[in-house]
Order: C-alpha cells, then sequence, then structure tokens
C-alpha cells in the first residue's frame, strides 16, 4: 500500500520512519477537531432518550463511529489536497504533516481516507437497515461535503462558506440524524437545539482560519476569515459564543427547554480563553492554545448541555 515518495522540497529529506507508528496515524485525523463529531451524536441521542425513555445502544455505537470516521477522512482529505496544491511545506503549522515531515506517501493518505469512509458506508447501511433507508440518502450528501470540503475543482475550504456548511452537515444534520435513528421523528426542540451545536462547530473551523490567515491568503483562498480581516474575525468567533448561550436562555426563557440546560454556562471560561488567546498574536504557532480552547468550548458545551437535557 506504501508508495516510493518523490522527490521533492516539501517532502523531508529523512528516510520512511514510523510509518506503522499509531501515533502518525491518529495525528493525520486530527483529533482535536473530533469534538464536531461526537458531540452532536452525543446531543441528539440523549434528546432521544428524554423523549422515547430509551436508545438503541448498538445504534447508537455505529452512529458514533461512522461520524467520527467520517470527520477523520474530512480531516485526511484535506491533509491531501493541501499537500496537492502546494500549501503544505515542512514548516506549516497545525497540520497532520504526515506527508511533508513524517515521510507518507501521498496515495496512502488518499486511500486511507477511502478506507475510513467505506468503513463508515457499512456502518450506515447497519443503522439505515436498523432504522429508515432515509437515511442513506442523508448520509451519502454528509459524506460528499466532507469530500468537496478540500476537494473538487472549488473546494468548499477556499471560500468564505466553510463555517456555516461544516456547522450544518456536522452540527445540526449529525443531531438531527442521531434523535430520528431512535425516535423515528424529528420534533422542534430537537431543531432547535441543534442551532448552538453548529454555530460552535463552525467556530472550531473559524478559530482554524484565524490561525492561518496570512498563508490562505498568500495562497489564494478566500476564507471569512480572511473577508472580515484578523480583528473582525476574532470579533465574529467572539459573537458566535455569545449567540449560542443567548440561544439556550431565550429557549429557557421560552419555555421551550428546562433551566437545567443553563448548566452550559460552566464553559464559558473556557470560551473566553480562548477569545483572548487570539488577541495580540500574530504568528500562527502563538494561536495554537487558542484553537484549543475554542474546540474544548464546543465539547464542554455539548457536554455539559446532554448533562442539561438527561437532568430535564
Amino acid at each position: 500500500m506504501l508508495e516510493t515518495v518523490r522527490k521533492d522540497k516539501r517532502l523531508p529529506k529523512a528516510p520512511l520512519k514510523g510509518i506503522n507508528n499509531s501515533q502518525f496515524w491518529w495525528r493525520l485525523m486530527r483529533p482535536h477537531t473530533l469534538t464536531a463529531s461526537f458531540v452532536p451524536v452525543l446531543i441528539g441521542t440523549s434528546l432521544a432518550f428524554s423523549a422515547v425513555g430509551h436508545i438503541d445502544l448498538p445504534v447508537f455505537i455505529a452512529m458514533l463511529v461512522a461520524c467520527v470516521l467520517i470527520q477523520g477522512a474530512t480531516n485526511v482529505f484535506n491533509e491531501y489536497y493541501d499537500y496537492k496544491r502546494g500549501l503544505d511545506t515542512r514548516e506549516s503549522v497545525g497540520i497532520g504533516g504526515v506527508i511533508v515531515r513524517d515521510g507518507f506517501g501521498e496515495k496512502t493518505v488518499f486511500y486511507s481516507a477511502i478506507i475510513l469512509l467505506v468503513i463508515a458506508l457499512l456502518l450506515g447501511i447497519f443503522i439505515c437497515y436498523k432504522s429508515s433507508w432515509l437515511v442513506a440518502l442523508v448520509g451519502a450528501v454528509c459524506m460528499l461535503a466532507g469530500y468537496l470540503y478540500s476537494g473538487g475543482p472549488r473546494p468548499i475550504a477556499y471560500t468564505p462558506f466553510g463555517e456555516i456548511t461544516a456547522g450544518f452537515f456536522m452540527g445540526s444534520i449529525i443531531v438531527l440524524l442521531s434523535f430520528f435513528i431512535q425516535t423515528g421523528t424529528i420534533d422542534y426542540t430537537t431543531i432547535l437545539l441543534s442551532v448552538p451545536s453548529a454555530v460552535l462547530i463552525g467556530a472550531i473551523l473559524m478559530s482554524n482560519n484565524i490561525r492561518d490567515l496570512d498563508g490562505d491568503k498568500k495562497n489564494g483562498r478566500q476564507t471569512l476569515a480572511i473577508i472580515l480581516g484578523k480583528d473582525r474575525a476574532v470579533k465574529f468567533l467572539s459573537g458566535m459564543f455569545i449567540f449560542s448561550y443567548a440561544w439556550i436562555v431565550c429557549l429557557v426563557l421560552a419555555m421551550i427547554v428546562a433551566p437545567w440546560l443553563l448548566i452550559v454556562f460552566a464553559s464559558i471560561p473556557k470560551a473566553v480563553e480562548g477569545i483572548k488567546g487570539f488577541r495580540g498574536k500574530t504568528l500562527p504557532v502563538e494561536m495554537m492554545p487558542a484553537m484549543k480552547s475554542v474546540a474544548q468550548t464546543n465539547t464542554l458545551f455539548g457536554l455539559f448541555l446532554v448533562v442539561g437535557i438527561l437532568f430535564s
């Protein structure tokens, strides 16, 4: 499966090393982003449990694993296509780096993403068998969106629509699917509670684009962060956090959800930490801790939301 690494100034001069080392494969998956896959599944499943009083555990596990694999495949495709387009070098900050630094063959990386999608597809067939074959259509669209994020003639990652695409498919759609496969229906409360999940997943991508703003601009990307500029992009990120917390308050005041869900406010310190981490920073490596805090905010907000749902 491994190919001979071609001579390229973007590749390390050292021979292949650690190809069988699991840490490289794990880094290729970009684990800090996987919160965008498992948190929405937990939210949707907890809402289903609250609605019907039970869940199908094998279906839940299959959904959880499939979503993580699709997110992982999206990250792997991103690594492959960024390399093919010359965006990644040995000096790049924050990427998996298995091609440009660790000597993985580009075809190895590409086919790894395909394998992840095939496994996710098999899990999807099981989920459809246990729930509804309508799930197959939605799942196929999600997989296609994951590929088109980095692949295709006009990758979504190169446009201002990356945040809304990631938020919609990995946030709202996954929450709704996780609820539907357990209950066979969708209700308005689930739709409303999928909104902050979509916004916070979009925030993860926004933080990534803020960090990479200068490099992306040089390479012809037109991300939302580039259009807004660094300072306004950080303010926009702050607004995404404020909106997410305010949304829960509005739902509580409207008596659509129980006050227990206000427990999500316990995650605010991590959100504040993320915003402060971007201010005054100019180098990508300096902004890495802020990116981590933004991803952790999504995780904590989601887990506290699940706790609030179960207690209510």
